[in-house]
C-alpha cells in the first residue's frame, strides 16, 4: 500500500490559523490557501486529475473524511 502522504496524493487540510490548505503529499507548504472548505477541494479535485494522483479530504479535527482516485486506485475492484 502506498503512503497516505507520499507525492502520489494531494490533501486538503484544515489551516490551525482559520480556512483550508490544499498540499502535496509529502509537502511541508501548501501550495494554495482557501477561506472554504469547498472552495479548497474544488481546486484541489482539478489539480488531482490533472496530475493523476489519489486526493484525501481532511475534516476539520484532520482526519480523512473522503478520498478520490484520480491515479492508480490502489484497490482492484472491476467494474
Amino acid at each position: 500500500m502506498a503512503d497516505h502522504k507520499g507525492p502520489d496524493t494531494h490533501h486538503v487540510l484544515p489551516d490551525p490559523e482559520g480556512g483550508w490548505d490544499v498540499k502535496r503529499g509529502g509537502a511541508e507548504r501548501a501550495s494554495r490557501h482557501f477561506d472554504t472548505k469547498q472552495d479548497a477541494v474544488d481546486y484541489a479535485r482539478e489539480v488531482s486529475r490533472n496530475q493523476g494522483t489519489e486526493l484525501r479530504i481532511h475534516n476539520r479535527d484532520g482526519q480523512i473524511g473522503q478520498s478520490d482516485s484520480h491515479g492508480n486506485d490502489p484497490r482492484k475492484i472491476p467494474g
